[in-house]
This record gives C-alpha cells, structure tokens and sequence, in this order.
C-alpha cells in the first residue's frame, strides 16, 4: 500500500460495484481514504467489499438508484459520517444504448439520460453542497469519448455525455468559490462489462484500435489514476477540465458500430430509412 497521502479523507463512488468505479475505490483505498460506494445491486456491492479487502470501517455500500433523489442524498450522508465531512464524490454510474436517430425508442432515451445525466447531476448537487461545507474538495464525472467524438448509432448514449461535460464545466464555474473543483474524465475503450460486446466482435475492436494513436484497449486503472490525480491535492488549481483518457482517440473519429445497428434494425435504417 502507497504512503496514506489521503487518510481521514472520505470519498463517494456512484456505480462502484464494479468496473470503473471499483478501480476508482481501489485508488483511493491505496492511499488511505474511507471510501463509499453506491449501486443498485447488493449482490455486486458485497462482492466489492471482499475483493477490495479494506480494512473494517474503509468501505461502506449504499444500495440505491443514482437517478433518485432521495436515494443520492441518503448516500451522500452516509458517506459524510458522523461529523458530516465529505472531500470527493465520483459521477461513476452510467448505461448505455444503441439505435439510429430515426428508430430512436424515446423511453429508452429518457432511461439513458435518466442514468447518465440526471444521476450525475443529482451527484454534483448533493455532493457538491456537502463538500462546500466541508471546507471544499472535488467532484469527477466519468464520461466518454462518445461525448467528445460521434459514435454513430449511439445518439443517446452520446448527448448523455457530452451534456455531462458542459454541466461539469457549469459546476466548475459555480462552486469555484465554494473550494469545490470539478472535472471529468472521458475514457476510450476500456476492458469493463459494459463494453464486452464491442471488445468480443473482432473488427469492431480492430476499428476501435485503428483510431488509437497508443494502440490498445484501456484499463479500469488508467482511468482510476486519472480520478486520483483529479481529485487529489496534486491537482488544486484545475477546475472544468475535461480530460480524455483514450489513447489518443479523441484526435481520430468515432468507431464504426454500423454491423450492430444493421443486426438490430435493418439495413435500411443504417441508410437513413424508417
């Protein structure tokens, strides 16, 4: 374990159960932070908690929907303890969804942005005013390189996170004053579940890598210490930036998922045609 640089520290992860959010726990536990991760399966979270391996007291787990109100700021107390401090918080949690404009299933949007965007924004409201009167810190969003370079066919998952990035921005510009920085980071494609599917389908993935200066999928880690450096004292004079972790993607084009689209919907929609 690295020097405890962030001891007495508390941290609160969205989505930490598993992926991006559980490497994110990982960093902050290494160097000695008490660490709170929200998610909605129970199951995942109790396997969090064993493979971490923190010492009693380290992590706690709230169960609860990152889009519901109630459920945000019962994790956000619970994360501040008993004295009511809270130093970090990391919009983590996120979903996904594929389908041309035109077939575009508006339930399906609104379940995207309701996750996406709306849990991130319930993050940065409730964690951002416990932070504030904490005596300030910092807040993270995990968003994408689809919110930085189009991905065809993805058009929900995109606006998602390409609003997450201005509302960071926004919230930067707002709690400045308060001490409260806030960032986000936009990975490329990186080994997690949610993106097995692209990963498993070999010209998918060679496409992906075909728009990688640095030609390789990344790490649930690379993300992780990008966080870290974000939100740790290393970094107290960045606010509002967006950061892409993607091995230099962000410089090229967005990947062609055209095979799936075509699978799902039909060549024609991948034409434009209803």
């Amino acid at each position: 374990m690295s020097e405890a640089k962030l001891a007495g520290w508390r941290i609160l992860i969205t989505g930490g159960g598993s992926g991006i959010g559980l490497a994110c726990a990982a960093r902050f536990i290494a160097d000695g932070a008490t660490v709170t991760l929200m998610g909605r399966d129970e199951e995942r979270l109790e396997a969090a908690l064993t493979a971490l391996q923190a010492p009693p007291g380290q992590v706690l787990t709230v169960a609860g929907d990152v889009a519901a109100e109630e459920d945000v700021a019962r994790a956000v107390a619970t994360a501040r303890g008993d004295d009511g401090r809270l130093d970090v918080a990391v919009a983590n949690a996120g979903t996904g969804a594929l389908g041309p404009v035109i077939h575009q299933d508006l339930g399906d949007f609104e379940r995207v942005m309701r996750t996406n965007l709306n849990g991130t924004l319930l993050t940065y409201k409730h964690a951002g005013a416990a932070i504030a009167a904490s005596g300030g810190g910092a807040m993270c969003a995990i968003s994408s390189i689809a919110g930085v370079r189009t991905h065809r066919f993805m058009g929900a998952y995109c606006a998602s996170k390409a609003a997450i990035d201005m509302l960071t921005q926004n919230t930067a510009d707002e709690l400045g004053i308060a001490g409260v920085r806030c960032n986000s980071v936009c990975p490329g494609l990186v080994e997690t579940d949610l993106s097995q599917g692209l990963q498993d389908d070999p010209d998918v993935l060679a496409d992906y890598l075909d728009c990688m200066p640095i030609r390789r999928t990344g790490k649930v880690e690379d993300i992780a210490e990008a966080v870290r450096f974000l939100c740790g004292p290393e970094a107290t004079w960045i606010t509002g930036v967006i950061l892409s972790v993607d091995g230099g993607h962000h410089l090229r084009r967005g990947p062609n998922v055209e095979k799936f689209a075509a699978a799902l919907y039909g060549e024609d929609a991948i034409l434009g045609k209803s």
